[in-house]
């Protein structure tokens, strides 16, 4: 690599950069988490960038679960992402489609907007994603049909 080339490198902020990964959804894990298999046979793990679904153990871990499958298992999608996340799974933006299915968890009542990554998202898609939510929530969908849901967050620390 060169030196002008390491250099442009080195100043360029990490989300100037994104890329697109292409695959059959093979295994849902939980309700924000997926393994695409690539065209390579390529196994990776990929954490649905902007939400934050309830853990397996915690009240409706298991209906995100479902709801993810129901969009995406064994099907076709491509992946929007530009960062690795500490696990080193690829944090991105499903899309089936045109659909961006992130964002339809987030309008069924199965996630969180999660607002602690919202400076990693679009202006739109931020905009969009807390919209959703507040409709949700509005609307008591999903998860926000309990009186007082816990945010994964909260339920981690625990």
């Amino acid at each position: 690599m060169s030196p002008p080339l390491i250099l442009l490198l080195l100043i360029l902020p990490l989300t100037s950069w994104s890329a697109e990964l292409d695959g059959r959804v093979v295994r849902i894990i939980d309700g924000d988490t997926l393994v695409l298999l690539d065209s390579t046979n390529t196994q990776h793990k990929i954490r649905l960038a902007g939400i934050d679904c309830p853990e397996r153990k915690q009240p409706w871990g298991q209906r995100a679960k479902q709801a993810l499958s129901d969009y995406v298992f064994d099907q076709q999608v491509a992946v929007e992402w530009d960062k690795l996340d500490r696990y080193k799974r690829v944090v991105g933006k499903i899309l089936d489609g045109q659909q961006d299915v992130n964002l339809a968890l987030v309008r069924q009542g199965m996630c969180w907007w999660y607002r602690k990554y919202a400076s990693e998202q679009s202006a739109v898609d931020r905009h969009l994603y807390e919209s959703a939510e507040a409709k949700a929530k509005e609307e008591r969908t999903g998860l926000w049909s309990d009186l007082d849901p816990v945010p994964p967050w909260e339920w981690r620390r625990r």
